[in-house]
């Protein structure tokens, strides 16, 4: 009673009391925020995951990761900066690549106005050895042609179904039909892997979850990753802070919180 946690909850953060099964909390390391714990459990273990237990991420390898300013996206980039000499490509809109070189991105892309696979083949013209897939459809398909042998693709959403503020059903229809499928003779002969992970779906896997916060952990307090918060919204400004993903303006995590104090309100329209 007393202890300072972060907890992993499929669903019903969004209220001021919340039960978890303890098997679910873990303790908050000394001098980190609860924005900072908020953060960081769901992004960086799905990040670590498909990083290291999927993707196998070694010294001097490539990785193409995409909504790289987004909350996953940032965990992978300082993920990436553990391993010595890993070059990264990150796509996001152009207003964000200032912030994503100084985070390790080596090659920003935008893609809104270029071909992201274009401009990774003239800069590795064998292409990359993973790829982080959260957009689905024929992005997937993109990823896949973008590997070099023995490269991992590793698909962990279907951001292409939500589109803007409205869900377009056409465009989602059009994304479900893209979906890339592949047969287990064809990646026999293309010597690429492909992976899916879902962490909501690992509820039981306590053990193993364990071991992964617990590395976490370790990284945090060497000061090797430290989650990157966008903003800070009260419950009453929930409205806004979805509107600021939306429209794709936030570079790493929007926090809510039951309760702003008028400081950290001020500390977030900063």
């Amino acid at each position: 009673v007393g202890d300072k946690v972060m907890v992993l909850a499929r669903s019903g953060l969004w209220q001021e009391v919340v039960n978890v099964p303890a098997s679910h909390t873990f303790p908050m390391p000394e001098g980190m925020s609860f924005e900072e714990a908020a953060a960081l459990l769901v992004n960086y273990i799905t990040a670590y995951m498909v990083l290291f237990d999927f993707g196998n991420l070694r010294p001097n390898q490539s990785v193409l990761i995409h909504m790289a300013a987004g909350g996953v996206g940032t965990a992978a980039i300082q993920l990436c900066k553990t391993v010595e000499n890993v070059t990264i490509f990150g796509t996001a809109s152009a207003s964000k690549h200032d912030s994503l070189k100084e985070s390790g991105v080596a090659h920003p892309i935008d893609y809104r106005t270029m071909d992201y696979a274009e401009e990774i083949r003239k800069i590795s013209p064998k292409g990359v050895d993973i790829v982080l897939d959260p957009l689905g459809g024929s992005d997937t398909t993109k990823a896949f042609n973008l590997l070099k042998p023995m490269g991992k693709l590793i698909t962990y959403g279907v951001a292409n179904l939500l589109t803007g503020q409205k869900k377009n059903l056409m465009a989602m229809a059009k994304t479900w039909w893209n979906q890339f499928s592949i047969t287990a003779l064809q990646l026999l002969s293309q010597n690429k892997a492909v992976c899916g992970y879902h962490l909501g779906y690992m509820d039981e896997e306590v053990e193993l979850l364990g071991g992964v916060v617990a590395k976490l952990v370790n990284l945090y307090t060497q000061g090797k990753i430290k989650p990157k918060i966008d903003s800070v919204w009260p419950f009453d400004q929930v409205a806004e802070a979805m509107k600021q993903m939306q429209e794709k303006k936030n570079v790493g995590k929007v926090i809510l919180v039951p309760e702003a104090p008028k400081e950290e309100s001020k500390k977030a329209e900063n």
